[in-house]
């Protein structure tokens, strides 16, 4: 199992898993992404960090600002879309950014569309985020995931990423949020990842 556990590949922007392909946004992905950030069962985790979007056109201004915001980003910080490696099909995004109100904490989210649920992808995509922040030169030494707390997926997931759960604050978006941490020393150290293949 350690293997696979090991298995991500880092190469400039792009980050490989044994099923995905993490890579920046382009332009055209705005249409796979609706199927995404414009479902309700993944957009009502969202607010007020990302507001849900309503159609194509919103999605494509929405894309285009993360494409815009990507160069003024400090490694290892970013936005990924998630795609298949099997199809290079669009299926999520995944990134890693400064939490408000201060900025100090790295936080990693993660969304999925729906019909990919339940298969490990997500976890399988934090995982690789957190991979390619230690391994930085930034000096990352730990990462946060909030999560609210009836999103028992996310809270899920974040434990499957190897995340432990530290509490709960009102610190990060004015919101009660359950706080997830992964300190870089406990990357890889148990099983949480076992259902990657």
């Amino acid at each position: 199992m350690a293997d696979r556990i090991h298995r991500v590949v880092i190469e400039g922007s792009r980050i490989s898993t044994p099923r995905l392909t993490l890579r920046p946004w382009a332009r055209g992905d705005a249409e796979a992404a609706l199927l995404v950030y414009g479902v309700d069962e993944v957009s009502r985790w969202l607010a007020p960090a990302l507001e849900p979007v309503s159609d194509l056109a919103a999605m494509e201004r929405l894309v285009e600002r993360w494409v815009s915001e990507s160069a003024t980003l400090e490694p290892p910080q970013g936005r990924w879309a998630i795609s298949l490696r099997e199809t290079g099909e669009v299926v999520g995004g995944v990134a890693l950014l400064p939490l408000p109100p201060l900025g100090s904490d790295l936080e990693i989210g993660w969304q999925l569309a729906p019909g990919l649920w339940g298969q490990g992808l997500a976890a399988e995509a934090g995982h690789a985020v957190a991979h390619q922040a230690f391994e930085s030169d930034a000096g990352v030494e730990e990462l946060f995931a909030v999560v609210r707390p009836r999103n028992v997926r996310g809270a899920a997931t974040a434990r499957r990423v190897g995340m432990e759960w530290v509490g709960e604050t009102e610190k990060y978006y004015n919101l009660q949020l359950q706080v997830y941490r992964l300190r870089k020393g406990d990357l890889d150290a148990g099983g949480p990842t076992a259902a990657f293949p």
